[in-house]
Order: C-alpha cells, then sequence, then structure tokens
C-alpha cells in the first residue's frame, strides 16, 4: 500500500519539483508530470495503454470550457489591445474613487477584478499598472490584483471552474452554484480585509471596515442571490459578471451617500485624455457588452438554453460508459469568439492590427491553453487507471490509483478531511495554475473517500476548488505576469511570502466552513 501510494503521488511531486526547483513553466511540467503518470498507470497500476491514451484525450475534451475559453478570451484580450478598447477602460478606472483608500482599492481589485476575470479578461494583466499609477507601491500594485477576485475565482471566465465542477461530479449547475454560495460571504470579505492589510495593516483594516464589510458582504451575497434567487438562478454561469458589478455599484453607493467625491479627472495625463478623446468609452466595452447581453439572453431564454444546453449538448464518449457533454453551442467560449468578431464593427480594426492580434494571439495563446488541458488529461489518467481496453472497469480497486489515494486519506485524517480538503485546493492551485485543473485533478478522489466517511462530498470538493482559486495569490506564473506589466520582475517573490500566509489564513476558514457543511448536510 505505501509503495502505491508514493507511486500515486510521484507525478504530482514530480510536477511541484519542476516547478520549484527547475522553474519550468506550467506547460512543460504538466506534460512531465502527465507522461509520468501514463508509465505508472501502464507499469504498476494494470492499464492498458489503450485506456491511458483514450483517458488523456478524454481529458483534453473535458477542459474544453477552461481551455478554450482561456484560447478565445487571449483573442478577444489581444483585440481590445491592439485596437487601443483597453487602454481606454483604463483611463476610465484610473479616475475612480480617489478621496477613499479602502473604497478604491475595493471598486478596483474586487468589484473590477471580478468582473474582469469572470469575462475572461485578466486582472493581474490589467490592474498593476492602474494600481502603480494611482501611487501604490510595486508590491501592492502586484498582489492586490492577484488576490481581489479570488474568493469568486469559481465564477472566472464565464463560469468555466463551476462547469467543470458540475461535470466533474455530476451535480447540476444550480446545485453546484448553491454549495459555493454557501462559503462566499465569509470569504469574500476576508479576502478584502486581507487586502487591507497587505496594503495598511491593521491601521486601513480599522479605517476601512465599513467599506470592506460591505464589498466583502456584496461581493460574496451575490453568489447567494444568483444561486437562490428562482429568476436568477438559471443564469449562475454570470455570477461573477453580477458579483463584479453590484460591488462597484455598492462602494459608489456608499461615497454617494458620505458626499465624496466618485470621479477625479485631475489625475489623467495629456496621454489620457488624447487617449479619452480617441474612443467612447461604450466603444471600448463594445466587445464585453455584447457577450455579457448575449449570455444573458441564452440563459434567460429558456426555450434557447433548452436547445444549446440540452438538445445540443453534443455528448462525447471516448472511454465507454463515460459521456463527456461538450455543450460546444452553449459554452462560453463559443460566443467570446463571436461577441469578438461583431464588435470589429465598431472598434474598426485595420488591416496591419488584424495581422498583428492573430501574430499575437499566436505567439500567447498555446502554451496557456494547452497547460489548462493537460492537467485534466493527468486527472483523467488517474481516475481511469486500472483498466484494460474491452473490460473498462478497474480489475480491482487496489490497481486505481484515485481509490489507493482515497483510502490512505481515511486512513490518515479520518474525520477531519473536510477540513483538510482546502488545503489539499491550494497545493493543486498552487501546482496547476488554475481552479479548475483543481477541481479535475481531486474530484473523484473526493467523491471516494466522502463516501467512505459518510461525509458531502460536494462540499468537500468545493473547499478543495476555493483553495484552488485562491492560490492565485500565490501562483508564481500569475504573480509573473502581473509583476511584468509593470516592469518590477523579482517582486513577486516577495509578494509570495506575503501571499501565502493570507492565502493558508482564508483556507483555513474555508477548511472550517467545509466541515460544518460536510458533517452536517
Amino acid at each position: 500500500m505505501i509503495l502505491s501510494i508514493i507511486l500515486t503521488l510521484l507525478p504530482i511531486i514530480f510536477i511541484v519539483v519542476l516547478m520549484t526547483w527547475k522553474k519550468a513553466a506550467a506547460d512543460v511540467s504538466g506534460t512531465a508530470g502527465w507522461i509520468l503518470a501514463v508509465l505508472i498507470a501502464l507499469l504498476f497500476f494494470n492499464t492498458s495503454l489503450e485506456v491511458g491514451m483514450r483517458a488523456s484525450l478524454a481529458g483534453i475534451i473535458a477542459s474544453f470550457p477552461v481551455s478554450l475559453m482561456v484560447l478565445t478570451s487571449i483573442l478577444q484580450i489581444t483585440f481590445m489591445e491592439a485596437t487601443g478598447a483597453i487602454k481606454r477602460i483604463v483611463v476610465f478606472v484610473k479616475t475612480l474613487a480617489p478621496a477613499d483608500k479602502a473604497v478604491q482599492i475595493m471598486l478596483i481589485n474586487v468589484g473590477a477584478g471580478t468582473l474582469l476575470v469572470s469575462i475572461g479578461a485578466t486582472p493581474t494583466s490589467i490592474l498593476p499598472p492602474i494600481m502603480l499609477a494611482l501611487g501604490y507601491s510595486t508590491f501592492v500594485a502586484i498582489a492586490l490584483p492577484a488576490l481581489g477576485f479570488d474568493a469568486l475565482c469559481t465564477f472566472a471566465l464565464l463560469g468555466a471552474p463551476l462547469v467543470a465542477f458540475a461535470d466533474l461530479t455530476g451535480a447540476s449547475l444550480i446545485e453546484s452554484a448553491q454549495v459555493f454560495a454557501r462559503f462566499l460571504p465569509i470569504l469574500s470579505t476576508l479576502v478584502c480585509f486581507g487586502m487591507l492589510w497587505i496594503v495598511g495593516r491593521f491601521k486601513l483594516m480599522k479605517e476601512g471596515f465599513v467599506p470592506c464589510l460591505i464589498a466583502g458582504v456584496t461581493n460574496g451575497g451575490m453568489a447567494v442571490v444568483m444561486a437562490y434567487m428562482p429568476f436568477l438562478k438559471n443564469g449562475v454561469v454570470l455570477t461573477g459578471v453580477a458579483a463584479g458589478f453590484m460591488t462597484i455599484l455598492a462602494m459608489l453607493l456608499y461615497l454617494k451617500l458620505l458626499g465624496r467625491p466618485i470621479i477625479d479627472r485631475s489625475i489623467l495625463s495629456a496621454e489620457d485624455l488624447a487617449v479619452e478623446k480617441n474612443m467612447r468609452l461604450v466603444t471600448a466595452l463594445s466587445p464585453w457588452l455584447i457577450l455579457i447581453a448575449v449570455l444573458f439572453f441564452i440563459n434567460y431564454f429558456p426555450p434557447l438554453k433548452e436547445l444549446l444546453f440540452t438538445s445540443l449538448a453534443m455528448p462525447v464518449a471516448i472511454i465507454p460508459g463515460q459521456k463527456i457533454l461538450t455543450r460546444m453551442t452553449w459554452n462560453a467560449y463559443t460566443w467570446v469568439l463571436i461577441s469578438t468578431i461583431l464588435a470589429a464593427i465598431w472598434l474598426r480594426p485595420t488591416a496591419a492590427q488584424v495581422g498583428s492580434i492573430l501574430g499575437k494571439w499566436l505567439k500567447r495563446a498555446p502554451r496557456p491553453t494547452f497547460s489548462a488541458a493537460i492537467f485534466f488529461a493527468i486527472a483523467f489518467v488517474m481516475n481511469n487507471s486500472g483498466m484494460q481496453a474491452g473490460v473498462w472497469q478497474p480489475v480491482g480497486d487496489e490497481t486505481n490509483m484515485i481509490w489507493v489515494l482515497s483510502h490512505a486519506s481515511t486512513l490518515a485524517f479520518g474525520g477531519a478531511y473536510p477540513f483538510i480538503s482546502g488545503y489539499l485546493g491550494l497545493f493543486g492551485g498552487f501546482v496547476s495554475g488554475s481552479e479548475a485543473s483543481t477541481i479535475a485533478m481531486f474530484a473523484k478522489y473526493h467523491i471516494i473517500t466522502s463516501k467512505i466517511l459518510h461525509v458531502n462530498a460536494l462540499m468537500v470538493t468545493a473547499a478543495t476548488a476555493i483553495g484552488g482559486g485562491l492560490a492565485s495569490v500565490i501562483s508564481p506564473a500569475k504573480l509573473q505576469n502581473a509583476a511584468a506589466t509593470i516592469d518590477a520582475l523579482g517582486v513577486e517573490s516577495e509578494v509570495i511570502k506575503t501571499a501565502i500566509v493570507l492565502s493558508m489564513v482564508i483556507t483555513f476558514f474555508a477548511g472550517v466552513l467545509a466541515m460544518l457543511f460536510a458533517l452536517v448536510m
């Protein structure tokens, strides 16, 4: 048993070593881990080569809500950069809430950060230059954008991790959203206070207590509203959009009630004013406005949702008996691509810009897209280990890598397992750089272990997913990306030292909530 546990964990350990010691990129580390996982499954867990290859392909296809969303969202953000739309949006955001630092932090990093990440943009690329222009240190400008959206990371990329959670656990989208919603008002508020602690320690936490509490409860509370309100719950994949927007609105109303200025244009430079004059804000926002409008219509017009989500589910069975519902006409990546094309009517890219966009996209997109997919492939190889082609069932429980881990976990952690699950997610998110990949890696493992321990598997898996989201603030790839946008490479290592404490503290509370929910329900 001990040898089986070591062999099962070896691919993950190998990935961690490559990323931390060799500083290898996620796609390179993931590929090496996948090769090792396949070899171990073949040589030690009685798995046929055909099963290993089929499982890998099934994992890649199952990753489409995430990997293809990464692919298309990078295209959209590259398009918006090339046409000047991002510059125009940045100019507007810079003017918000100059008189209240706590409100400004909540507006930009929680409100705008959640909204941006939910529609496929990258806060760690867009927000650091804004924070630096507003007078914050490079340390703060890197740390806050990486932390602000973490509580609602499940609803990033128009709910891609939520879709992965639902598909891999067998729960409906609405049921999955309701599971996560129970955690989020508390965790989102903790994230808000964590940001104030980074900027001004306990002094700023005390000064900004009220706006911080309002922002956290609004941000997390909208997840509850979207998941449980009968007329809203069909659009749970848009929770991040609603939460980000309502957080911004709550902060603006707070400033209005206190009589403080909401917009200050004096901060704008001559270059900013030229950008503002050259393009209307609504034109700059057109790709996102079209996307959000289309997705609201699809999800809140029942006949269309029934057609795209159910009738056109486009199931694929790479492994006999295991259907993957691709839903390619419903999933957000299709509509990101369409909204980008439609927005060209207003943003009017030149032929030279189109060439530049495609060139940059082909340079930027393949590696993160592949990285998102390869960790799903690893998870599916582990999930299906022990099978032989033609049989399509593990020969025995002990030949399945996930069963081995589950059995070991019940012996090691017992009743404390739901608490530990959050830290497993934090570890998985650090390794894979993605909440969705973390869900793929641990979902079956948690379902088996929870069944043995008689606890709620959805709550346990959700705690792991939340831990994976909180890992964004300690993800080397995300922090390096943020540092690169403000020419501060090297500072990200200092951010990790501070952020790891915060992420572990917030994960502790996620674990406590998981214990409560998993045992009570």
